[in-house]
């Protein structure tokens, strides 16, 4: 029995129990007492523990009345209508403008071939079919934010672009739709993506690229829906957009064609272009390997001038040359990717490479005068490879600057 129970029956006993009373008397109707009393005591305390927990949960109570009592009579959710789904009607194909503002290039992988980038991408097209009374509907524009609201609150068809040549990840961080009275659209989204681009490394350190990125109208064809530049787009490099190693020359948008089975029955739809021209920095290759070889290949034309009867001196000489050019071609391994084809610095290389060699020749030919007694020719072989040397140097690698540049 609870605490509180006996002491109120040990109470009622008391008051009730006269002083005669026997005490074997008063323990049985204690005990009879008890039995009759403490099951009344329990329902009124169970009342009012119930009174409490009501005036408790009264307020939650309250709403979830509420809310099953209106769920009934709410109004269904809009439905869409499946024509609202598709391109507008009308003339085909339907035309979207796009421009695309540059924010950042992040950086241009040469291995890899991708360049990593962000920005904002724009669409415009008009739907008379979501045209509306600004006087109706109490705005001057209706706005769709987020991809939720885009996605599911927005009655209306948009164009599905994606970037065609994406590697690797795409984050579309950010839309927002406008609608305006007329019906015209305005889709604004934010890309940051890595793209591919093919990169051609021929005049490498003194080369230029042009970075493409491909946005694509997914699954219509070029007849059904239609990217165009916008005429208001004359994209230019923002001042404060910089690359590293990188100079940005130009940045220009254009539309073709793509081939795309998935497009219908064209198998061709339309992309909306953005190409980036930059131009590498090329001081440092300069200034870490092609100064400092120049320097050593001059020195090694040194033994021109040295003691014809030494020619263990002359081919030392020579040699120290050559192998710090097979040094710099290592270097040169781990800066540029794996390419089958030969860069401008590669020829470069391979020049002098063979110019040193040619120096080892000469030293043996004019050994071999020498032991010969020949002395006098060797002088001449000696006094004409002084001005020759240089001046095949120039040509050769004037050669290679020219097939680098004009060839490729």
């Amino acid at each position: 029995m609870p605490r509180w129970a006996d002491s109120e029956l040990m109470a009622r006993v008391s008051e009730q129990r006269g002083p005669g009373l026997a005490p074997d008397a008063a323990r049985r109707e204690n005990v009879a007492e008890r039995a009759s009393v403490w099951p009344t005591a329990l329902v009124t305390r169970a009342k009012r523990l119930a009174r409490s927990a009501t005036e408790f949960f009264k307020p939650t109570l309250s709403l979830v009345a509420a809310s099953v009592i209106a769920a009934p009579c709410a109004a269904p959710a809009q439905s869409v209508p499946p024509g609202a789904l598709t391109p507008p009607p009308g003339d085909r194909p339907v035309v979207v403008r796009a421009s695309f503002h540059l924010w950042e290039i992040n950086g241009i992988d040469d291995e890899a071939e991708t360049f990593e980038f962000t920005g904002v991408l724009t669409l415009v097209w008009k739907d008379p079919r979501q045209a509306f009374d600004p006087a109706k509907e109490g705005v001057a524009e209706k706005i769709y934010q987020g991809s939720y609201q885009c996605d599911e609150i927005s009655p209306s068809w948009y164009p599905q672009v994606v970037l065609a040549n994406v590697s690797g990840t795409c984050d579309r961080d950010a839309i927002l739709l406008r609608v305006r009275p007329d019906g015209t659209c305005t889709q604004i989204e934010t890309f940051n993506a890595v793209a591919k681009s093919d990169l051609n490394l021929r005049r490498y350190p003194f080369d230029r690229q042009r970075l493409e990125a491909v946005f694509e109208v997914l699954g219509f064809g070029s007849g059904d829906v239609a990217l165009e530049v916008a005429k208001d787009d004359r994209e230019q490099p923002p001042p404060q957009l910089r690359v590293p190693q990188w100079d940005l020359r130009d940045v220009t948008s254009s539309t073709r064609k793509l081939e795309a089975p998935y497009a219908g029955t064209e198998g061709a739809s339309s992309a909306f272009v953005l190409a980036i021209d930059v131009r590498r920095q090329s001081f440092f290759v300069v200034r870490l390997i092609m100064l400092p070889l120049v320097v050593i290949v001059m020195l090694s034309w040194s033994v021109f001038w040295m003691d014809r009867s030494a020619a263990g001196d002359r081919v030392s000489v020579s040699f120290v040359g050559i192998l710090t050019v097979v040094a710099y071609q290592m270097v040169i391994g781990g800066i540029l990717p794996d390419i089958a084809y030969v860069t401008f610095i590669h020829g470069f290389l391979n020049v002098s490479f063979l110019l040193m060699c040619a120096t080892v020749a000469v030293n043996l030919w004019v050994g071999a005068c020498e032991k010969r007694g020949e002395s006098a020719r060797g002088h001449r072989i000696d006094h004409r490879c002084r001005w020759a040397f240089p001046i095949t140097y120039a040509l050769l690698i004037a050669a290679v600057a020219g097939i680098s540049t004009f060839c490729f």
